[in-house]
């Protein structure tokens, strides 16, 4: 983009960088959000739940299922 077109974007420049910020923050909730490790973390705790009675058998499967196709996405 030339001088001219920089100069006519310039009042646009704030919503810009408010959309980078915007896509930043996307990519590393994404980044986190699919961890192995987060993962994992997640399994473990899932499962202390379970142990503890706080959830139902059906609620630890559907939700187990959940975490490891994340897992395997990661992959």
């Amino acid at each position: 983009m030339g001088l001219i077109g920089e100069v006519l974007m310039l009042p646009f420049a704030p919503v810009r960088g408010s959309a980078w910020a915007i896509r930043q923050v996307l990519q590393e909730a994404e980044r986190i959000y699919y961890d192995p490790a987060t993962v994992r973390t997640e399994l473990a705790r899932l499962e202390e739940q379970l142990d503890a009675g706080e959830i139902t058998e059906e609620e630890f499967d559907r939700r187990e299922d959940e975490l490891l196709d994340r897992l395997e996405r990661t992959q």
